[in-house]
């Protein structure tokens, strides 16, 4: 029994050690196509752990048209699902394909036409706000709201978004809590002739918050044109 427990436990280390390890790029088929892709530093692809559960979360914080093609977990929220924990979630990054089109190759004109449709949803007078927590504050909780333009290339556009996180009132029992806020980019890439969604994910206590999601967001993108050359 002892030792069966022990191999157990051994089996969990080393599958925890692979997952946290950065691993190897790996490769996803895409009809006749297999794209490549790696995670960033700090970050594991859930799909190292075989668990239903990850990939029930994961594929619940899609969009149902989408299919999930990496969903990676913090480093530290890795160590606390290994250990039967729950997970934190204060970063997290998912990319995503639109199903209907998973099996085709696509065009740069192509491309360019789906972006074109993206950006007519824009408000042509937008700008970046000086504080986003001041304008986040002033709009309803719970929703998305565009931030900032990150980048515009033919075969890229990345935007930042951010959500005021809707709050119970307070009561006799319930002292009122401060607010809070979270930050999301989306980015729509041509890699490898097929359309990606990338998004990344954080908690927005601090600026560094900020500085940290423009960096992986840009780092993830060139890693992946990279690596699909």
């Amino acid at each position: 029994m002892r030792r069966g427990l022990s191999a157990i436990l051994l089996a969990g280390a080393l599958l925890f050690n692979c997952a946290l390890s950065g691993a190897a790029p790996f490769t996803v088929q895409l009809g006749q196509d297999r794209v490549t892709f790696d995670t960033p530093p700090g970050f594991a692809d859930t799909a190292a752990f075989g668990s239903p559960r990850l990939t029930e979360l994961a594929e619940n914080l899609a969009d149902p048209s989408s299919r999930v093609l990496v969903f990676a977990l913090s480093d530290s929220d890795a160590r606390r699902f290994s250990g039967g924990d729950a997970l934190d979630l204060r970063r997290y990054l998912l990319a995503v394909t639109p199903r209907a089109k998973e099996r085709e190759r696509m065009s740069a004109a192509e491309f360019g036409k789906l972006v074109d449709e993206i950006e007519r949803n824009f408000d042509p007078a937008f700008a970046s706000p000086e504080d986003y927590r001041v304008y986040m504050k002033g709009r309803q909780a719970g929703q998305s709201h565009l931030l900032d333009k990150l980048r515009r290339e033919p075969q890229i556009i990345s935007l930042l978004y951010g959500t005021q996180i809707p709050q119970p009132p307070s009561s006799f029992w319930r002292e009122e809590k401060p607010p809070a806020y979270k930050l999301s980019t989306t980015t729509l890439a041509l890699v490898g002739g097929r359309a990606l969604y990338l998004f990344a994910f954080s908690a927005y206590d601090s600026p560094a918050d900020v500085f940290w999601i423009r960096a992986i967001t840009q780092s993830w993108v060139e890693q992946l044109q990279h690596l699909n050359k």
